[in-house]
């Protein structure tokens, strides 16, 4: 998927705008207004009369696995608008291009009704509605209790405002090469385990694949690394706690796997690279989402015979990991169908096996009382060599948190996350530009400035 030149500073700029409406030419084409006519757009047919009634109006990205984005247009948005007398209109956009779509919704207070975002949107709380009565009709249902990184991820405790809804969240596994790690001698276990198996494995033409860059991926996977290591960017009460030993041991360890198992193209990867050199058969081993292995089993590639599956490394402080991705909705205040936005997020969730399926376990619920055999379906995949390859996700819930945990995910987080200061810390120890030290105290002073705008705005 193309990298563009955006960042989430861009968007949360625009998004200051507030209610300030565009009085540009084009622009309901721009951002998917009632004019809005292009090619990526699905439209379900409007079916027997229902409880609501109207257009719904939906954005999202383009799926990294297309066989979800199939189903999801040609089948369940046109039963569901069908069954509701709603007619269901879907844009897909690529990833990159969402930020900037948002920014202009806001501004212009005109889009979406449902706009899908794959981080949570902290930014945008005074834009949404409360969703929390969402989430309490799931539970009427007989949804159960979201779990804690998808709760964590869209509530704000210091305003009681749920700013989004997270219909799914994905593991991050390791994906590594059995044969390569078999002739290294080591699988990986530990992150002291990746290192020692580095030097070895970059010396026979297969080094690592762990991104240091301003990219998604890198920031999951470092941010994870940190937390390993007993680092943490913010404590429970939001106070910025990155400057310790422990983050500038994490440091100096990424820095040493960096020059003994990994190649320089890592400091410059977009969100696709890791995919990209995996599947090349360059990589020995990368940590991304189950996209990587299901391109291979869809190439019939030998290679996804080879590749297994793993949790994120065991660091000092034990095993602790991010989400790849987090899927969040939120409904605008502008929304102009705020009712059928909300039932078709809540009917979606509570019927959340059939997404999770056609994901092929790529969507994991947030409510996971909806799939409850979830961990006897991963157990056995007829695409899969072996069959239970897959079966290792079902534990991922044990261990996967939030980004900024042991507190919440805010929107002063949001802005860390989205200018990638923590990959820029480690890629100043990496190229040896700073010492470690000197690359944690420069990340502490960027982010104590974002986290003291955003208290002083009352957010955190």
């Amino acid at each position: 998927m193309a990298q563009h030149n955006l960042t989430r500073e861009d968007f949360l700029r625009a998004a200051a705008l507030g209610g300030a409406a565009l009085t540009m030419p084009g622009f309901l084409a721009a951002c998917g207004g009632d004019d809005d006519d292009e090619g990526a757009a699905t439209q379900a047919t409007t079916g027997a009369a229902g409880q609501l009634s109207g257009d719904l109006r939906i954005i999202q990205w383009s799926h990294f696995v297309p066989a979800y984005d199939e189903w999801f247009d040609n089948e369940y948005i046109t039963r569901w608008g069908e069954e509701n007398d709603v007619n269901v209109i879907v844009d897909h956009v690529a990833f990159a291009d969402l930020p900037a779509r948002a920014a202009a919704e806001v501004s212009a207070q005109q889009g979406h009704d449902l706009f899908w975002f794959l981080s949570p949107p902290a930014a945008y709380e005074d834009q949404v509605i409360d969703h929390e009565e969402i989430v309490q009709e799931i539970k009427s249902q007989g949804g159960g209790d979201m779990i804690t990184v998808c709760d964590r991820s869209t509530f704000n405790p210091k305003t009681n405002k749920r700013f989004g809804f997270s219909d799914n969240w994905v593991p991050d596994p390791v994906h590594w090469r059995k044969d390569l790690w078999d002739e290294a001698g080591f699988e990986p276990n530990t992150w002291d385990d990746v290192r020692q198996a580095g030097a070895r494995l970059k010396g026979a033409g297969n080094p690592l694949g762990i991104g240091i860059s301003q990219d998604i991926d890198a920031n999951m996977a470092l941010i994870a690394q940190m937390m390993c290591f007993g680092s943490f960017i913010q404590d429970e009460e939001s106070n910025v706690t990155i400057n310790s030993p422990e983050t500038v041991e994490a440091v100096e360890f990424m820095a040493e796997v960096y020059r003994t198992g990994m190649t320089p193209e890592v400091l410059s990867w977009d969100a696709s690279s890791n995919n990209r050199f995996y599947v090349s058969g360059k990589g020995s081993m990368i940590l991304n989402a189950i996209s990587a292995v299901r391109t291979l089993e869809d190439e019939g590639s030998e290679l996804a015979n080879n590749t297994l599956l793993a949790p994120i490394p065991e660091g000092p402080n034990g095993r602790q990991g991010l989400e790849h991705v987090l899927g969040v909705y939120v409904i605008w205040k502008f929304a102009r169908n705020q009712e059928a936005a909300k039932k078709f997020l809540i009917d979606l969730a509570i019927n959340y096996k059939e997404a999770f399926l056609e994901s092929k376990f790529y969507n994991f619920p947030s409510f996971p009382a909806t799939v409850p055999d979830l961990k006897e379906l991963v157990q056995n995949d007829d695409t899969a060599t072996p069959p239970d390859k897959y079966a290792i996700l079902g534990t991922f819930e044990d261990f996967s948190v939030n980004v900024g945990y042991p507190g919440y995910t805010t929107a002063a987080i949001d802005e860390v996350f989205g200018k990638f200061i923590i990959p820029q810390m480690f890629a100043q120890a990496a190229r040896g530009a700073m010492s470690p030290e000197d690359a944690v105290s420069a990340a502490e002073s960027q982010i104590e400035s974002i986290f003291q705008k955003w208290r002083d705005q009352g957010k955190i």
